[in-house]
């Protein structure tokens, strides 16, 4: 079965939705023990959360580059996640989505999220046909997320590290069965026509 170019995939129940975020120890390892995040932990910068564990795995470098060293698993309310989506305005100009540059860069500047559609990445990690969300929050949005959405923090370093471990030595059905399972993320039609998913692949 083939994948949506554009398409929310994730690991949820009926009221989270788990979203990974990477950070050197002395911000990882207070918002562990908080259960939400605490200082040194900045609000007053955009902070990316990512729904694909695979993306986050590519982008951190299986938790080697310098200020990725532990990733970690939050889970924060669906209802949270879709007001950030209901209000998130693409990182690029979209002629289908916006109509004009000038419509675009307003919503832009008066929008406390962005998202923006990267390549998805296999484990190796080379580029699939098919997109992952990233969402941008900043502003109100990162307040919100702080405070109201976020309901769980954990640090899977340890299972990132296995996992990597696993792939260096070519065992690869073993890596896999450490993987969260993701599955597609429904969308109001207008939340889902603001981001610009796609319904086929």
């Amino acid at each position: 079965m083939s994948v949506p170019v554009r398409q929310i995939r994730a690991r949820h129940s009926a009221d989270t939705i788990t979203v990974y975020q990477a950070y050197p120890p002395e911000v990882a390892l207070p918002a562990v023990a908080a259960g939400r995040f605490v200082a040194p932990f900045k609000r007053d910068r955009m902070t990316w959360i990512k729904p694909s564990f695979r993306w986050m795995m590519y982008r951190c470098g299986w938790a080697t580059k310098p200020g990725q060293e532990r990733v970690l698993s939050i889970d924060i309310t669906r209802e949270g996640f879709e007001w950030a989506l209901a209000r998130a305005c693409l990182s690029h100009y979209d002629r289908e989505v916006h109509g004009d540059r000038a419509t675009w860069s307003r919503q832009l500047r008066s929008s406390p999220v962005r998202v923006q559609w990267d390549p998805e990445r296999t484990l190796h990690p080379r580029a699939l046909p098919y997109r992952s969300l990233q969402v941008g929050l900043s502003g109100e949005a990162v307040a919100r997320y702080v405070d109201d959405w976020v309901v769980a923090v954990t640090d899977i370093t340890p299972t990132v590290h296995r996992v990597r471990d696993l792939l260096r030595a070519s065992e690869e059905r073993a890596a896999r069965d450490l993987l969260p399972v993701e599955h597609p993320y429904p969308l109001p039609a207008q939340v889902a026509a603001r981001l610009d998913v796609t319904s086929d692949g």
